[in-house]
């Protein structure tokens, strides 16, 4: 092994491997290795921070140890020898990497370990002499293509806590002993970032589909197809990391004032004058409404990017009536080309759609036989923006709902699939982060001012693109309220700030069945201390149409159907009155919103977040899994069991303040836990002190 410095990098060199440790970022440094001539040179989540890493400037030490060499001791009257070894450290800030003489590295802030490397292999000299041969980092080849299969591991801590990791449909908020796929699927959306409770962040920093082992034994991560290993890392509080992170990978842009307030949606409305009339009832009715959403196939084909004719006749008209009364207007957007598109010949000759490899090349067979636009080549953002741009924006509408963010294939084998910038293998969870990036950057350049866009996936990044997440098609039952809970925190620690559910689950719900409108309720009085609240569901039996097919350019298009009546008056008077009693809240909670929404942005602070962000000097609540923080103010404390009533909350310790029921006014000190009254029309909210704004 040999140690150097160049520029502003550690560089270890052992046998056929090259790794660079470099600072990235404060308190931050990246990891790169190689067994290639030269480093590849994708930054990935570390994109936009190239300029700002140049200013940094590196602590580099490298110097000679003597170590005694151990086999002396097992041979009698043998004399003691020594021999030369180099061992070396790098400090930004307040972390430091240590590499030992054998080349194994460790991470410290100040005098504390944070993690290290994994070996059990009897490298050069071991004084733990595990000789298992098993390397804590490895990079293999894949034959028959010219990639590698990366590992990387590192020590597990029976006291550790794990948070982050993006959107997994499961209970399980701390990550300790959990198994992920690194892989992007309809409602699972892997970001790999991680917070630990010893007080650092890590960003497995490849966007290839692999997996992560947080076992009690070890942590593995690894990448089944790449060229290099790549990780970053960071230290300092809760606070303090996801600070560094967000300035590293970006920050959320400025949430506009509309998004903040009630988003109206259902499966689907298949008419202009349906949106209309609905837009005109919450009117009617003095119910606050920011956002009126027209779902999918509202299209004349899956990749003309437009409106059908015959349903939308004038949607400048819509556009119009709908901004008189203070609405905007979302529309959805698929990636999925159909073979009989307008635009399908025209994106495939200038290879603009996704390739493959092996057996057959379309994607996805719903509703016509349809292959994903590829978002990853820079010509394909352009040309999807222009159609969008011409057909929509146009038209008044400048907010969209980006679906099938994953995207979706029919069957996930990525191995067949390939992209401009590479196999599937190697990159295709930063689909849906070149998603959004297509639109934000072409609204941008139409000056239209803080654009969003609402998108099904997301990865490390994505963040920076005005991008709202949504849980995806999920099931419309308690234990699947109680996994979007999760879901939504560890997305917040990841990076993702605005992140919202279809509030009720996506599939079944029956609006007539009394156990359905318990879960409603239950669902939209947690929605309303999410970042974003918007009400959606397929809600079958499924209405037909007039005209199950249309007429385009000679071909039969069949119309999707409509589910259930879905606003908030649909679901009987009792029910009707706790909606519209939240809806209230929500409006009152703006201002509120509005301020940890800039903290957001500016600072790259959860909107939304487990109780160990803010008290993580108190022990007791890395455990606590189902109450969170919403801000820095309000202690929320879900119900997700059906039929109950009252909970138990743990109230985290607190110097100098007290917490006070935002229902009773009485006042707790931190620290106890207790029961506390949940009637189906209220929520358990608790505040820091006294909060200015009427909850209940």
């Amino acid at each position: 092994m040999k140690l150097s410095k160049i520029d502003n990098k550690l560089i270890i060199q052992d046998d056929f491997m090259a790794t660079w440790i470099e600072p990235c970022g404060k308190n931050s440094v990246r990891i790169r290795s190689t067994i290639e001539r030269n480093m590849d040179g994708n930054d990935w989540a570390l994109d936009g921070y190239l300029e700002q890493n140049q200013k940094l400037k590196a602590d580099i030490r490298i110097e000679e140890i003597d170590v005694v060499e151990p086999w002396y001791k097992n041979y009698p009257n043998s004399e003691e020898h020594t021999k030369k070894f180099q061992i070396a450290s790098l400090m930004n800030g307040r972390i430091t990497v240590k590499v030992n003489f054998e080349g194994w590295i460790s991470f410290f802030d100040g005098e504390k370990l944070l993690f290290e490397e994994f070996w059990q292999n009897r490298r050069r000299i071991d004084r733990f002499c595990i000789p298992t041969n098993l390397d804590a980092r490895e990079l293999k080849p894949n034959y028959q293509s010219l990639d590698y299969k990366a590992t990387v591991r590192f020590s597990s801590y029976d006291d550790e806590f794990l948070y982050g990791m993006g959107q997994y449909q499961d209970s399980h908020l701390n990550k300790k002993g959990t198994f992920l796929e690194l892989a992007q699927r309809n409602s699972q959306a892997s970001v790999p970032f991680v917070i630990s409770s010893r007080g650092y962040g890590f960003l497995w920093n490849n966007p290839a589909i692999g997996s992560v082992s947080f076992a009690s034994n070890g942590t593995t991560w690894i990448a089944n197809n790449t060229k290099k290993i790549d990780y970053w890392v960071t230290a300092g509080s809760p606070s303090e990391i996801e600070e560094n992170y967000s300035e590293v990978t970006g920050r959320a842009p400025v949430m506009p004032e509309y998004a903040m307030g009630f988003w109206q949606c259902k499966l689907r409305y298949s008419n202009q004058d349906e949106v209309i009339k609905v837009a005109k009832e919450y009117k009617k009715r003095n119910l606050p409404l920011s956002v009126i959403v027209i779902d999918f196939f509202h299209w004349s084909m899956q990749g003309d990017f437009k409106f059908d004719k015959e349903d939308w006749p004038n949607p400048e008209q819509m556009v119009n009536e709908l901004k008189e009364m203070g609405i905007k207007l979302m529309v959805s957007v698929w990636p999925t080309i159909d073979e009989r598109s307008e635009n399908y010949q025209e994106m495939a000759e200038k290879g603009l759609l996704i390739g493959f490899d092996k057996g057959c090349g379309f994607n996805m067979d719903w509703m016509g036989n349809t292959v994903f636009f590829d978002t990853t080549n820079p010509e394909t953002r352009k040309y999807v923006w222009q159609k969008c741009k011409e057909n929509y924006l146009s038209k008044g509408i400048d907010l969209f709902w980006l679906d099938e963010a994953e995207p979706e294939y029919g069957l996930y084998d990525f191995e067949k699939f390939k992209y401009h910038i590479g196999s599937a293998m190697e990159c295709s969870n930063i689909y849906p982060k070149f998603y959004a990036q297509g639109f934000y950057e072409g609204l941008l350049a139409e000056k239209v001012e803080n654009p969003i866009s609402l998108v099904r996936c997301a990865w490390a990044g994505s963040q920076k693109y005005g991008t709202v997440v949504w849980s995806g098609d999920v099931h419309s039952d308690f234990k699947s309220l109680k996994n979007q809970l999760q879901a939504g925190l560890s997305m917040n620690i990841a990076g993702i700030p605005w992140w919202t559910t279809d509030i009720g689950g996506f599939l079944g719900g029956d609006i007539h069945s009394n156990s359905f409108r318990e879960l409603l309720v239950r669902w939209f009085e947690w929605a309303v201390f999410c970042p974003v609240m918007r009400l959606h569901g397929e809600r079958p039996p499924f209405k037909q149409l007039n005209k199950q097919y249309h007429d385009v350019r000679g071909f039969q298009v069949k119309q999707m159907e409509s589910g259930q009546d879905y606003e908030v008056w649909s679901f009987g008077d009792d029910v009707y009155k706790i909606l519209q009693e939240l809806l209230a809240l929500r409006t009152r909670l703006k201002p509120y919103i509005s301020a940890i929404m800039d903290k957001a942005h500016l600072k790259g602070e959860p909107v939304m977040r487990p109780l160990f962000y803010d008290f993580s000097k108190d022990k007791n609540v890395f455990s606590v899994e189902d109450e969170y923080m919403f801000g820095d103010k309000l202690l929320v404390c879900p119900v997700t069991d059906e039929g109950c009533v009252s909970r138990s909350v743990y109230l985290p310790k607190l110097a100098n303040k007290k917490w006070v029921d935002c229902a009773t006014k009485k006042e707790y000190e931190g620290g106890i836990t207790v029961t506390i009254d949940a009637p189906l029309s209220r929520i358990p909210v608790f505040s820091v002190g006294a909060f200015d704004i009427k909850i209940w």
